[in-house]
């Protein structure tokens, strides 16, 4: 499954506007139908988490006019992309205590190494991923 969206954000405007703000909202609900179909219900709460946290990532920082989600179950895994098409790696920093957001990363990284996971970059930094184990490869 693999869906896209184009971002209307002026050239030189810094924040999403709010309807592509709500496009996040849209490509999680495109997710979880992607699981329910795929019988993976169980992995919902993680994967919206990631999902909502790597878009979110995408378009408050890339930059961009497109973003693409695509979501795989390949071999034992399931795979999450998004890719913004903007170069420069994605990297998990830990804000100061009092920081109200710039931690996403940081909770996809958690949660990627629960389940048995991975995240990282690909593309010279145009694609971030993660591959989460399913659900009965998970090790116990």
């Amino acid at each position: 499954m693999s869906e896209h969206f184009k971002v209307s954000r002026a050239v030189g405007e810094l924040l999403p506007r709010r309807e592509d703000a709500c496009r996040v909202g849209i490509m999680r609900r495109i997710a979880a139908a992607r699981l329910r179909h795929c019988g993976l219900e169980s992995m919902t709460d993680d994967v919206m988490l990631i999902v909502s946290e790597l878009l979110t990532n995408a378009l408050k920082h890339s930059g961009t006019t497109e973003i693409s989600l695509r979501i795989a179950v390949e071999e034992e895994t399931l795979s999450i992309r998004v890719r913004d098409g903007m170069p420069g790696a994605s990297t998990a920093q830990r804000p100061q205590d009092m920081a109200e957001s710039g931690r996403g990363l940081l909770l996809v990284e958690a949660i990627t190494a629960q389940c048995g996971g991975a995240w990282g970059t690909a593309d010279a930094g145009a694609t971030t991923w993660c591959r989460l184990a399913l659900p009965e490869a998970v090790p116990s």
